[in-house]
């Protein structure tokens, strides 16, 4: 398999991390993309080829990675009829986006490929930058899972877990019940350093308390500690959250469900946005709280 010709599309805070396991664990022959050059800088001096386009990365690979901001973004990078990966890519190619984006765009981007003689796996992660960074994000897909099984080892390079989740679409639909989950709990973790710090408590050692009982969660211990240091750098932002939110508040009217603390939290989330807080990590939700309450933790 460390014989594939892998590109990759999209190199955020995350996809950094993710491109580089895949080099140091034996995938060398490597092209990658980025609008902005210079974020290509530290696959580049690991031997990774840089190309002028999403086309060009896909006629130089047999397995094309995509994880970039929005849906557009990703309609552009792999549909474009011109400078698209889906034309560059050559017959049994093989498209993994790792964007969390729309399941009907997921939907439409497998039937585009297989009418090629190609194939798509929509395979959004969930880890945030210290996943990445550890190689041990979850990734879950929507695909056929032969096609998984070609292009698990690369995934393995990057993950702890792989789920497959069912056909094309799932792996979003899955996404995106993550980012519900995560949104509520985000709010728990603000809502309780709040209460915690009004109280007088000692917020580290409140933070080491009640992380060895049933409030623990990835939240809790990963960002719980940035916010009460005062770090709200993205590991993942506010902006791309916001987005997910949305995509998950669009699914669930569609499917007719009510789900209030998504509605809640995409609200406190946009506040952040409409404040210029776009751009920190999702742990600034910690801001939108101070904001309702006039006091600050950090």
């Amino acid at each position: 398999m460390a014989s594939l010709r892998i590109g990759w599309i999209g190199t955020g805070v995350m996809g950094v991390s993710m491109a580089r396991h895949c080099l140091t664990k034996g995938f060398t022959d490597f092209s990658a993309y980025n609008r902005t050059s210079s974020k290509l800088q530290p696959l580049l001096e690991l031997g990774a080829k840089q190309m002028d386009s999403p086309r060009a990365v896909a006629e130089n690979s047999d397995v094309v990675f995509t994880m970039v901001g929005f849906p557009s973004d990703v309609r552009d990078v792999i549909l474009h009829s011109e400078k698209g990966v889906l034309t560059g890519l050559p017959k049994g190619g093989i498209i993994v986006d790792m964007t969390t984006s729309e399941p009907s765009l997921a939907l439409e981007i497998s039937e585009a490929a297989k009418s090629a003689g190609k194939f798509a796996l929509d395979a959004p992660v969930s880890g945030g930058d210290v996943g990445a960074r550890n190689g041990t994000l979850s990734v879950f897909v929507g695909g056929e899972e032969d096609v998984l099984e070609r292009v698990k080892p690369i995934l393995e390079t990057f993950s702890g877990t792989i789920a497959h989740m069912g056909p094309a679409g799932c792996g979003q639909h899955t996404k995106a019940g993550n980012q519900v989950t995560i949104c509520s709990n985000m709010i728990g973790m603000c809502e309780g350093l709040m209460y915690a710090h009004a109280a007088g408590l000692d917020l580290e050692n409140y933070l080491q308390a009640i992380s060895k009982g049933a409030a623990a969660s990835f939240s809790l211990t990963a960002l719980g500690p940035r916010i009460i240091k005062g770090d709200l750098n993205p590991g993942f932002y506010v902006e791309h959250f916001v987005k997910d939110l949305g995509i998950a508040v669009q699914e669930a009217q569609r499917l007719k469900l009510g789900l209030p603390g998504l509605g809640l939290a995409h609200q406190l989330y946009l506040s952040l946005l409409a404040c210029g807080d776009g751009r920190l990590g999702t742990q600034s939700l910690i801001r939108a709280i101070e904001r309702l309450n006039s006091r600050k933790i950090c």
